[in-house]
């Protein structure tokens, strides 16, 4: 497959205490294929990237060559997936009205196991993202876009929950976010199990005018809940498009997927915010901004032998540049 490069500037605020700007200034912006819609992407040691196509309903696979594939087909609308720490790929199936709202398990043998579909005998809205802890307890984000007829995950008064659940074995399924954040959408968890970062992106439904379009964090306990008074904003993107999908790097970097670069009023209308990944301090506040050249732009994720290159999904494309961090990844994990 031919390489498209697409020369962009890096907006850099000062940094203090890393040893370099997380993006090379040298660094290009670089076109690694074209679907119809892009989430995911998670990167396998074998050199391919996987990425969802929610729009065809399939999760496609670009090989070390460059060529893109279809890897599963039909997907259940797959959103979010990264691979575990034996190798495995976890969905989260977002599906539609009508189907299968799931976390699924790809095996080594390419079966599907099901590790979640319900909590408290109701099914999830669209399961969003997920992440992994060091335990292998599986965290994912249970938000609703679009129409909200058919949401059975409800409060003791009736409140629609869009929620966020951790997985401990198949079958076994704990909220842990109610109502802390209102729609949480990408998801991570911290090395040390010490942070659990949310995307909070109200950008459609009764509540979108004036909606929370920011990143939080909360302390992670050992046992798998979160400190609800611990909620720390670390970025707020105003009125413009919120957090989508987010990584990490080995000094605690956020990179977050976030922005818009035309306006749609009347609910994201600032348009301060461009479309690319915002690289957020450990402590909150931005430090170096990715433009990329696309709307929506969804997730990214770290990858190749280094774990320097920053693979990011963005209107039907999946992009990537190279970084001078190294990326956090669950698998394999980092020495």
């Amino acid at each position: 497959m031919n390489r498209s490069f697409i020369l962009i500037l890096l907006v850099t605020l000062p940094l203090s205490g890393f040893a370099a700007d997380p993006i090379p200034f040298e660094s290009q912006l670089q076109l690694e294929g074209r679907v119809a819609f892009t989430e995911g992407p998670a990167w396998h040691p074998d050199g391919n990237v996987y990425f969802s196509d929610i729009a065809n309903n399939r999760i496609m696979r670009r090989d070390v060559n460059g060529e893109i594939h279809v890897f599963r087909t039909p997907s259940g609308r797959t959103n979010g997936i990264v691979f575990d720490r034996q190798g495995r790929l976890l969905c989260c199936e977002g599906g539609g009205l009508d189907s299968n709202r799931r976390i699924t398990r790809t095996e080594l043998n390419g079966t599907i196991t099901v590790l979640a579909d319900r909590h408290r005998g109701g099914k999830f809205n669209s399961p969003n993202d997920l992440a992994i802890d060091s335990k292998g307890r599986i965290y994912f984000t249970d938000p609703r876009y679009g129409d909200r007829s058919d949401m059975q995950q409800r409060d003791t008064d009736d409140r629609s929950i869009e929620g966020v659940y951790r997985i401990d074995e198949v079958g076994k399924v704990a909220r842990i976010i109610t109502h802390e954040v209102d729609r949480p959408n990408g998801i991570l968890v911290s090395p040390n199990d010490k942070y659990l970062y949310v995307a909070d992106n109200v950008n459609d439904g009764p509540n979108a005018l004036g909606g929370n379009r920011k990143l939080w964090q909360f302390d992670l306990n050992a046992d798998g809940t979160i400190e609800p008074a611990s909620r720390k904003l670390l970025f707020d993107w105003g009125t413009d498009r919120g957090p989508d999908g987010m990584a990490m790097d080995v000094e605690g970097r956020l990179y977050a997927a976030a922005g818009f670069n035309f306006p749609k009023p009347p609910i994201e209308t600032a348009n301060k915010h461009k479309a690319g990944i915002y690289v957020i301090a450990p402590k909150g506040g931005l430090l170096q901004f990715i433009p990329v050249p696309a709307d929506m732009i969804t997730n990214c994720t770290f990858g190749d032998t280094d774990r320097k290159t920053l693979y990011i999904t963005a209107g039907h494309k999946l992009w990537s540049i190279r970084t001078s961090t190294p990326g956090v990844s669950v698998w394999p994990m980092n020495d």
